[in-house]
Order: C-alpha cells, then structure tokens, then sequence
C-alpha cells in the first residue's frame, strides 16, 4: 500500500510541475492577459471551446514573447489560418517579396486562326 501511495504521490507532483510548466507559456499568459475574444471578428470563447483560439504573433516571430503580451493577439483558428495564409504563396512558401513578371502566354493567342483552317478542311 506504500508503494502504491509513493506512485500515486509522485503521479501528482508530476503533473503539478507539468501545469506550472505550462502556466509559464506563452498561451497561458496570453489567455490570462487578454478578454476570450477574437481580435478580428469578435467570436467569443468560454471553457468549452477555448482549444479554438489561439495566439498570433504580430510580428511573426514565435521567439519574442515579451510578459506584457505586445506581440501577441488571440485569434480564432479561422482569423489565425487566414492571417497565416496573407504571408504564404500556393505551395505554402513564405512570400520574400521577391514578385516575378506575370506570364505574357496567352494559350487563345491563335485559335481564331486555328479555327479557320478547321473549316476550311
């Protein structure tokens, strides 16, 4: 039986540590210091959907997380895939501000004249 306490004991300080380990993220000192709400479309959050909202960075770099929140907003998921997708092309590239000619290949160019030489055959 003093085994099983010891285990039960050590199962608990365990997770005490895992939660105070968590406290100190950057979530949870985001959700302590904000109001539950999306900072684009205003959705309120309770406890029962709060895994829907989430931390954006305003400057994109998940490293600056300064203790009085400047660099983060809560966003819902939906307002946060979008913020992230402004910053990406199609394939998921980030977008380096390099922007190449657009394509001058017009595939239509000659199918007047395609057409033509089909009914005169």
């Amino acid at each position: 039986m003093a085994k099983e306490n010891e285990r039960l004991d050590q199962a608990v300080l365990a997770a005490r540590r895992n939660a105070e380990k968590r406290a100190e993220g950057y979530r949870e000192q985001a959700l302590k210091l904000f109001p539950w709400v999306c900072g684009r479309c205003a959705r309120t959050f309770s406890h029962g959907n709060l895994q829907l909202l989430e931390v954006h960075h305003k400057n994109s770099n998940h490293n600056d997380n300064p203790p009085d929140g400047s660099n983060w907003e809560l966003l819902c998921t939906y307002c946060h895939e979008n913020e992230h997708s402004k910053l990406k092309d199609g394939a998921g590239r980030t977008d380096t501000g390099n922007t190449s000619a657009p394509s001058t290949f017009n595939a239509f160019a000659d199918l007047k004249a395609l057409l033509a030489s089909k009914k005169r055959d």
